[in-house]
């Protein structure tokens, strides 16, 4: 018996769980894709999938609506993939576990795409009910939008007809986003080739218990980035330390993901285990202190491991002197949206490899200026180090519209479904609405979503309710749409 098989609305949670249980990470799309497209050819729609494996369904208007705008209807089909330690799962292979109280939904020992498999379920169950009035349709289901928008900027849309774009890849139940920040991927290098111990004691330093996040959405609560702040542990026990050398730092999977666990390996001089010991004690009472409130569970420790090699004492300097001075989170806050970070960066994810370390870095701004001051200050840290960089998925950001007949409706629609008033709001995440009205001249476009907790995190979770008078606004708001 499905899991989800209780809860109302019925149609959107059978294509929720029938979407979950095939896997579908990043660059991981192909079977995610084919099912959206068996799901149309089942509907007897029309429908076209491109060589990046975005799909796109055509549903012709109902009766009333043949003279409307039509409407195009966006999700994305990929999602970031974290487990437990714990969870065996090969995510790669593997669909989802759910599991429900009825209130919320979430998945076991992993993240539930709810970002944004939700808005792809809501769409199918949209076009599967011919019941309701909308004008002509257009489903676009991108991939690779956790990874660079890869999907949204490969996407032809020559024969995409619609001029208004409901977005439903938003985690705020009654927010109506406006405008969001462009972004741009860093990939960077630091070379370092390692060297046999000599007599030297290897330890592992573990730093766990963060509770990570999104680095768009949830970068402006002070959340330790477990990258960041190993960066900042070894290089403060090599000033307490002489003669530390490092041999592996690395954490996180996701250069958009607060990074929330680190493990690094050092090689300690004889006659210094102790005094690293207790630095190690001490600075896990520092960051305890330090992350009271927003990170309880911050744990630091070390273990005595085996080691055989390490980098040079110089290389370890060159590379932990580059990780504390590399900025992390938020860097501006708006003046026109107050409470909205305008511009921030997320070192996301670092591992040593056999040529030196590599790590990303992904930057965020609603200002393009400052977007490429924060790309410029972090080219400029690396090469002061002889390191490297380059860009990747460098994507627009999405100007606020002062007049918009499709927030107005949507606005409209939230009251008369609610008995509440909406929120307009800029968002500080990514999303692909911009790209799309770089591709889409006139294109008036809003974004809207349930309410998602912990995205991108295993304690990600998909409130119930909140999905079902999400699910009816977009069908008051197509109702709407008559014009």
């Amino acid at each position: 018996m499905a899991v989800l098989s209780g809860l109302e609305p019925k149609r959107v949670f059978d294509y929720f769980e029938k979407l979950c249980s095939v896997p579908h990470g990043s660059y991981n799309t192909r079977q995610i894709s084919d099912l959206c497209v068996s799901f149309a050819q089942e509907l007897g729609l029309e429908y076209r999938q491109d060589e990046a494996n975005n799909v796109i369904i055509w549903k012709a208007p109902s009766p009333g609506y043949e003279n409307a705008v039509p409407v195009i209807l966006q999700g994305h089909i990929d999602m970031v993939c974290v487990k437990t330690e714990e969870c065996s799962k090969d995510m790669a292979i593997e669909g989802l576990d759910l599991a429900t109280d009825g209130e919320w939904i979430w998945a076991d020992k992993t993240s539930l795409g709810g970002d944004n498999c939700i808005a792809v379920a809501m769409i199918l169950a949209i076009l599967a009910d011919d019941t309701l009035p909308h004008p002509a349709l257009e489903a676009v289901f991108t991939v690779d939008e956790e990874v660079g928008m890869d999907g949204a900027f490969a996407l032809d849309c020559s024969d995409l007809k619609g001029k208004k774009l409901v977005n439903l890849d938003s985690e705020e139940e009654g927010v109506f986003t406006v405008s969001c920040a462009g972004g741009v991927r860093l990939d960077c290098f630091l070379a370092g080739e390692q060297s046999p111990l000599n007599g030297e004691t290897g330890y592992t330093v573990t730093l766990s218990g963060l509770l990570g996040g999104h680095s768009g959405g949830e970068i402006h609560k002070g959340r330790a980035s477990a990258n960041q702040v190993m960066g900042r542990v070894l290089y403060s026990a090599m000033e307490q330390v002489d003669g530390l050398r490092m041999a592996d730092i690395r954490g996180g999977k996701f250069d958009n993901v607060i990074c929330s666990s680190n493990q690094a390996k050092v090689a300690v001089p004889a006659g210094q285990a102790e005094c690293f010991e207790e630095f190690i004690r001490a600075f896990d009472a520092v960051l305890k202190n330090e992350y009271a409130g927003c990170d309880d569970g911050i744990a630091l420790n070390c273990a005595k491991t085996p080691l055989d090699s390490a980098l040079s004492q110089q290389v370890t300097f060159r590379m932990l002197r580059v990780l504390v001075a590399l900025p992390q989170g938020v860097q501006a806050m708006n003046v026109d949206f107050p409470g909205l970070v305008q511009t921030s960066l997320n070192l996301g994810l670092m591992g040593m490899e056999a040529d030196g370390l590599h790590f990303g870095i992904s930057v965020r701004s609603c200002i393009a200026s400052q977007k490429e001051m924060m790309v410029q200050k972090v080219r400029a840290i690396l090469t002061s180090a002889r390191g490297t960089m380059t860009e990747r998925g460098n994507y627009p950001g999405w100007q606020y519209a002062r007049q918009s007949v499709l927030r107005d409706d949507a606005l409209a629609a939230y009251r008369a479904v609610t008995g509440k008033e909406g929120v307009v709001e800029a968002t500080h995440g990514g999303l692909e609405c911009g790209l799309f009205l770089e591709k889409i001249p006139g294109l008036d476009a809003i974004s809207m979503g349930p309410e998602l907790r912990d995205v991108h995190s295993v304690q990600e979770r998909l409130n119930v309710a909140s999905t079902q008078r999400v699910y009816a606004v977009t069908c008051e708001l197509l109702k709407r749409s008559r014009f």
